[in-house]
């Protein structure tokens, strides 16, 4: 395990690193299982998904993985995918009783709420940009099925965001892992893999934004107004 910064960002339990390499050799089954649960379980919101995926690529790059980057890509993208097929099924199933709960320790009204806005603003494009969101890659899947949206179509869109968000953070991870800058740093790194992620969601609400003001109509000046107003009397009165 390279070294790294003492920065301490996250309990132990839940630091990417420290899970690694507790698990040893089954590092890669370990961070499989974890991205399964973290995009497929309801419970799995809390888990440090981006940073794991990252430090994966990096452990790849220093050959303390053993497996190859492009299987490592593949299995991800695999585990993220089938993880959300579970939670679609949670969510088309037993949706109702599930976001009926009421808060607790680890369950939160809100992250129902906020996901349900942010499925209703994005549609179907909110299920590939919901990848790069922490709790809301989780939730998701979830609200997905509960609003029963085409199953087919569903499948295509988180099968494309499984892929540019489970490979994508370990490919960055893998070559970002070899700058000796960056390995001796991770923590801050992991950091800023976190802000990055919520880039494209930035990008979105900006092109909407942008959209939203070329279809709003044309109101008239304040001028043009007044003026219609003054001579609306004057033609009364010629009549």
């Amino acid at each position: 395990m390279p070294p790294t910064t003492t920065l301490a960002l996250l309990p132990s339990w839940l630091d990417a690193q420290q899970i690694l390499h507790t698990l040893g050799p089954y590092a890669l089954v370990g961070v499989l299982l974890i991205i399964f649960a973290e995009c497929g379980l309801l419970v799995g919101f809390f888990l440090p998904g981006d940073s794991l995926l990252f430090t994966a690529g990096l452990l790849v790059a220093t050959g303390a993985i053993g497996t190859p980057l492009w299987l490592v890509c593949v299995l991800v993208a695999v585990a993220a995918t089938v993880g959300n097929l579970v939670g679609y099924a949670i969510g088309f199933r037993a949706g109702p009783r599930v976001f009926g709960r009421e808060d607790s320790r680890l369950f939160k009204r809100e992250y129902v709420d906020k996901t349900q806005d942010f499925f209703e603003k994005y549609g179907a494009r909110a299920i590939v940009l919901a990848r790069f969101v922490p709790i809301v890659r989780t939730f998701i899947t979830v609200t997905a099925g509960v609003a029963k949206m085409d199953f087919r179509r569903y499948a295509t869109y988180t099968s494309i965001g499984a892929v540019a968000w489970g490979a994508g953070v370990t490919v960055l991870g893998f070559f970002l892992g070899r700058i000796e800058l960056i390995r001796t740093n991770i923590e801050l790194m992991l950091v800023a893999v976190v802000l990055v992620s919520v880039v494209p969601i930035g990008l979105e609400y900006l092109r909407m934004r942008a959209a939203h003001r070329n279809r709003r109509p044309a109101t008239p000046a304040p001028e043009a107004e007044a003026e219609a107003e003054t001579e609306t009397p004057r033609a009364d009165r010629r009549s």
